[in-house]
């Protein structure tokens, strides 16, 4: 059973207050949270993906620490900046495998020798996050909505709350954000 989310939200509140005591206390009550999110983001990756759950929740929670003075407002606010750190973490590593593929350390094969390259889920994550990005450039709430969505494994409710909109809103506005990455995502 996780945790009040009040109990959350009153440790990351000390811990913004530079209380960094806390921070022993609130590993565990969000942990279970984290390894959700993680578990999320590496479903939709390939099944031979070199970074597992685990490795990308400590990446994850190494950054949080690195924050120096985090400002935390509420559980929600810190579990979307998680969300969001996860995600660029495996934009990160999907640009660096996509680096290596480009010849990064590579050795020289006379050309006869190549296959023939077949798009790789790393340029898929790639592209999607410079979707992302670009959405977020005129509607930053939208772009938030896919990233919990579909990339945090928050249910509709949890974003509702995250953001502090009604489901309807969420709704209507994920519908709208849908449309609007599919085009952006098919005429590149």
């Amino acid at each position: 059973m996780s945790p009040p989310s009040s109990d959350v939200t009153q440790l990351l509140q000390e811990w913004s207050r530079g209380n960094q005591s806390v921070v022993d206390q609130l590993t565990p009550l969000i942990y279970s949270e984290l390894r959700r999110l993680a578990d999320s983001y590496m479903r939709r990756e390939r099944p031979d993906h070199t970074l597992q759950p685990t490795a990308l929740i400590h990446e994850a929670y190494l950054r949080l620490i690195q924050q120096g003075q985090p400002e935390w407002h509420s559980r929600s606010h810190f579990f979307r900046f998680a969300a969001h750190l996860m995600r660029q973490i495996l934009v990160d590593h999907a640009r660096g495998r996509r680096a290596e593929k480009r010849g990064a350390n590579a050795e020289r094969i006379p050309l006869e020798q190549a296959e023939i390259a077949v798009e790789s889920v790393a340029a898929d994550v790639v592209a999607l996050d410079e979707a992302l990005v670009r959405l977020a450039s005129f509607d930053e709430r939208k772009a938030q909505i896919l990233e919990l969505k579909f990339f945090g494994g928050m249910t509709e409710e949890e974003v509702a709350e995250a953001l502090g909109i009604s489901v309807r809103t969420l709704g209507r506005e994920m519908r709208l954000a849908k449309a609007w990455m599919s085009q952006a995502l098919t005429s590149k």
